[in-house]
């Protein structure tokens, strides 16, 4: 028998813990933004995709704080125009997750996390040295949605990668990333991820 559930009747925590229970395992992107003052915010987002490769674009969707103001992640790259994407792994999960703390605008969570600051190549905003993956992307477009129009709930950022950091780790000769070296963390539910866990292969349709 299934639970059939109109989501109009439901409030916004009760969607979300449907959805975040039900979409899973998310990736996690851990953000890197500097706000108008040089200060260097950080946080992860589950609500993160690949949008296309021609050009290369990700998304990555910010949710804004409960009294609809947008948070320092979606300001800071409205503002600048630019922000780092890292992928989560295992190697740095726990530092990782001391960012997701709410500190105010002008405090750095990446100080706070005592994760290693890194200049990037084409933007004005650093990286973090500990993730084996980072990328470097200019704001395509900001889009808000949801809730109303006064009130969006949410800023959808899609950014164009203009530069890849690979650890030579995860990195082969043919242009592949390997998923084991990599070691990625994904979101689950309430507080709890994943790793890759067991993996199987089944080959595509030809036609």
């Amino acid at each position: 028998m299934m639970v059939t559930i109109d989501p109009s009747e439901r409030s916004a925590r009760d969607n979300y813990k449907l959805l975040s229970g039900s979409i899973i395992p998310r990736p996690i992107a851990f953000v890197t933004t500097l706000s108008s003052g040089g200060v260097l915010n950080a946080a992860p987002y589950s609500y993160f995709n690949i949008v296309s490769s021609n050009p290369p674009l990700l998304s990555v969707s910010v949710q804004r704080k409960s009294d609809g103001q947008q948070k320092d992640t979606a300001r800071n790259a409205i503002e600048s125009g630019a922000f780092v994407v890292h992928i989560a792994d295992q190697s740095y999960i726990e530092q990782l997750n001391v960012t997701a703390a709410n500190l105010p605008p002008e405090e750095s969570e990446v100080e706070a996390a005592g994760l290693t600051p890194v200049p990037s190549v084409r933007i004005a905003v650093p990286g973090v040295a500990e993730a084996k993956i980072r990328m470097e992307c200019v704001l395509e477009k900001a889009i808000p949605l949801g809730g109303t129009d006064d009130s969006p709930a949410c800023d959808l950022l899609i950014g164009k990668v203009v530069f890849y950091h690979l650890d030579e780790t995860v990195y082969d000769d043919r242009g592949y990333i390997d998923a084991d070296q990599l070691a990625p963390i994904a979101r689950l539910a309430g507080s709890d991820y994943a790793g890759l866990g067991e993996r199987f292969s089944i080959d595509r349709p030809t036609s």
